[in-house]
């Protein structure tokens, strides 16, 4: 089968490697149909990311179609599935508290182990939802926005609440969309007017915030001085989540959406003043899958606008060396594979 193989930093290979084995009991063996590319996958093309070893097979937002199932399981040939990437142990404290997202053995396919920028890949059957109502290209952008999805759904914010998602990638995106969905008011804050444009004509979110010295005055007047609600930090950028703190109502909650490697220091006269809820975000549970899968299917996510850029397999390790560094228009990028 035919694969792109990130061999170092800034190397990436189209290559010829042997198609995954017969499923052993409980697995799948997948024909890939769609891929995205992620932040993350930037990352490892760029060698930025701190936990990978090279050479790897990068690509996590999957959709697909069964090929073969192992002893036990109930799916058949040509069923289109999303992937859940997160591969969990079942075990640990966890999994048994049923939280296999923030699983402390997990692997995710293409970071940990080799992932889906290839003809077919296996995973456990656990790890397939069906892909029933959504096109494949669009199940494929499933898995970067349960990120979102669950993010709002750990803030427990109510229907009214006005939330503010600071980072208008695709992460922050998904957040602000899911958001909106549950009945938020919703605040854009970026570094990038460009963006905040993209996301008022491509989604309506005309409330926005460029981040500048006067974003502090500019949060106090969008809130009559109260705050938000609720605010989704979704930079990955150490400064930015620190500064978040400060544009949390009295009784509001701050959601970290993103991870940075450095430690995350605030005043602890102001977040106990505020009774302030900080609430950490990793990842997306089965629950977020459906979630978002019924959200595409019912017309509430936008995925045609949310795609912006088209590859092929053959064409990837041209196309992602290119978007690495050319971001200007870029949401969210697809590898057709299969399909």
């Amino acid at each position: 089968m035919k694969a792109v193989v990130c061999r170092e930093p800034g190397v990436l290979e189209l290559v010829e490697r042997p198609s995954p084995a017969a499923p052993a009991p409980g697995w799948v063996r997948l024909a890939v149909s769609h891929v995205g590319i992620c932040g993350t996958d930037y990352h490892i093309f760029e060698g930025k990311h701190p936990f990978l070893e090279y050479p790897r097979v990068m690509g996590h937002e999957i959709s697909a179609t069964v090929l073969e199932a192992g002893d036990g399981v109930a799916l058949t040939a040509g069923t289109p599935v999303i992937v859940n990437p997160y591969l969990s142990c079942g075990q640990c404290v966890a999994c048994i508290k049923g939280k296999p997202n923030c699983c402390t053995n997990i692997k995710v396919l293409g970071v940990h182990t080799d992932g889906a920028f290839c003809e077919e890949i296996s995973v456990p059957s656990g790890n397939l939802y069906p892909a029933e109502g959504l096109s494949l290209e669009a199940a494929a952008t499933t898995e970067f926005l349960a990120i979102g999805a669950h993010a709002v759904r750990r803030s427990l914010a109510g229907a009214g609440a006005r939330s503010l998602v600071i980072g208008a990638g695709p992460i922050g995106l998904g957040a602000a969309i899911f958001s909106r969905i549950a009945g938020h008011d919703v605040t854009l804050l970026d570094t990038s007017a460009e963006r905040l444009q993209m996301a008022a004509e491509r989604f309506g979110f005309t409330s926005g915030i460029v981040a500048n010295e006067q974003t502090a005055e500019a949060v106090k007047e969008k809130t009559g001085g109260d705050g938000f609600d609720v605010v989704f930090d979704a930079t990955g950028y150490g400064p930015s989540m620190e500064k978040a703190f400060s544009f949390v109502a009295h009784g509001g909650a701050l959601v970290l959406v993103s991870v940075v490697k450095d430690d995350i220091r605030f005043s602890d006269p102001e977040f106990h003043k505020r009774e302030m809820t900080l609430i950490g975000s990793r990842n997306a549970t089965r629950a977020d899958f459906e979630h978002v899968a019924d959200s595409i299917a019912k017309g509430l996510v936008p995925v045609e606008k949310l795609i912006t850029h088209r590859t092929t397999l053959t064409e990837a390790p041209r196309d992602l060396a290119r978007w690495a560094h050319e971001k200007s228009g870029l949401i969210k990028a697809v590898i057709r594979v299969g399909g």
